[in-house]
């Protein structure tokens, strides 16, 4: 299938032609005949696979569509919610590149930087609306955005939205929107919280899923290192000297974390930068320029910050610490083997992480290879604890009795004096019920 073949008008077709595409992925190929109907829509797709022109195509269309003397009014008749400022500069240059021949106008909207570029734009009147939400909250309370002409909402990257603690600021969104409109939800992961907030959005919706949740990009090459905490500097720095490691993304738990790993990179000569939520928009923005570009070939980031973050030409994840939600982990290392490229993706796992790899091997429904030659083995060993996820179901009377064999059982391989992990502390992980606490000038 080709574009052509999808009924799209020519002024997107010349520009998705000087854009150099010309077969539509999967989920553009599903999603866009059903959006052109008007059609509300569940996307659920893995990084990497074309889903912001799945929607910023169609929408571009349909809007082009009215009749001139509505879109002369210049009324912000879409709104595209996401959880990042990466993401919504990123999307934002989408429809600069895939609308360049529409006359339709688009801003980006986003806390970091000073409102008065933003609010400009607002008043001289815009089709589209991209926006992170604590500033388009705070844009709304001083009254500089009108979302009564809306007839198309998009919430995007929904999973990374509640992790983030930003449900709440979602339903006060959609509590000012008109009732009548196209819905569109989409998620890298479908977990039942957020099944629960597309059914509130959507109203018969087309499904779109290109690829289960739990598989992993087949392209990407997964190795898995049993390390000791401390020892982990080492082995990065060590896998860093390689001469094939070109660009590399290292994920790590905190915000202070990746800024001591970025740290520690740089006094050992590799040029590194740190991103995530305590970074101005700028420092953000020069540091992902300056990997996209070559200028730096490591860098570290929070998951959150990592949301946006689309280079074809990666070539390793370092998951420096194990996410503790498996879906996190799919997540991750789809950011590298995209398009035709291939990628590698390498964790590292202390004694307090053996869970959640085994977590992530029952999601993905496959071992991860362990690579057992290198220079910093683990010295304790102990049996892998039961899943997480398995812990939740237990009742309480079978977990004591878990505990009590587990601590009796003095048999086969062992980590010294490991204790399971709270989930809600690992990698900060918010309860969907607290409310959350931000600063909305970060978002």
């Amino acid at each position: 299938m080709t574009f052509d073949e999808l009924n799209l008008i020519d002024p997107i077709l010349k520009a998705l032609k000087e854009e150099g595409y010309t077969n539509p992925t999967p989920i553009q190929a599903q999603a866009i005949p059903s959006l052109l109907q008007g059609k509300d829509l569940l996307g659920c797709a893995q990084t990497g696979t074309g889903k912001t022109a799945a929607f910023a195509i169609p929408i571009i269309q349909l809007l082009y569509n009215q009749r001139e003397q509505e879109r002369k009014r210049k009324l912000t008749s879409t709104l595209i919610l996401t959880p990042t400022r990466e993401l919504a500069i990123q999307i934002g240059d989408s429809f600069e590149a895939y609308g360049r021949y529409t006359g339709l106008k688009h801003t980006v909207i986003f806390g970091g930087v000073s409102q008065h570029g933003q609010t400009n734009a607002l008043k001289h009147g815009i089709d589209i609306l991209i926006a992170t939400p604590g500033r388009l909250l705070d844009l709304m309370q001083q009254g500089f955005v009108d979302l009564n002409h809306v007839k198309l909402f998009v919430l995007d990257e929904a999973d990374r939205m509640l992790d983030m603690g930003f449900v709440h600021d979602v339903k006060k969104v959609l509590s000012k929107l008109p009732k009548q409109k196209q819905s569109l939800f989409f998620s890298a992961t479908m977990p039942p919280e957020i099944v629960k907030l597309a059914n509130t959005i959507l109203h018969n919706p087309v499904k779109v899923q290109v690829a289960p949740v739990s598989s992993t990009a087949e392209k990407v090459t997964q190795q898995l290192y049993y390390i000791d905490k401390t020892n982990k500097k080492s082995l990065l720095i060590d896998l860093l000297k390689k001469k094939d490691m070109h660009s590399v993304l290292i994920f790590a738990r905190t915000k202070h974390g990746a800024d001591r790993i970025a740290k520690d990179l740089t006094k050992q000569g590799f040029k590194t930068a740190a991103i995530h939520g305590d970074k101005s928009q700028n420092a953000r923005q020069n540091a992902l320029n300056d990997f996209k570009n070559g200028v730096i070939k490591t860098l570290v980031a929070t998951d959150i910050a990592a949301r946006g973050i689309d280079i074809d030409n990666l070539s390793h994840v370092i998951n420096y610490e194990i996410p503790n939600q498996p879906e996190t982990y799919v997540h991750r290392i789809g950011r590298t083997g995209r398009a035709a490229a291939s990628g590698i993706a390498i964790s590292f796992c202390d004694a307090e992480e053996r869970e959640y790899i085994r977590d992530i091997e029952k999601l993905i429904g496959q071992k991860i290879p362990v690579i057992e030659s290198h220079p910093y083995p683990m010295q304790d060993f102990t049996p892998v604890p039961k899943s997480t996820n398995d812990r939740r179901h237990q009742k309480k009377g079978e977990h004591q009795t878990q505990s009590k064999a587990t601590s009796n059982n003095n048999s086969g391989r062992k980590f010294k004096g490991e204790a399971p992990r709270s989930e809600n502390r690992a990698q900060g992980h918010k309860k969907l019920s607290s409310k959350p606490k931000f600063n909305s000038n970060k978002y």
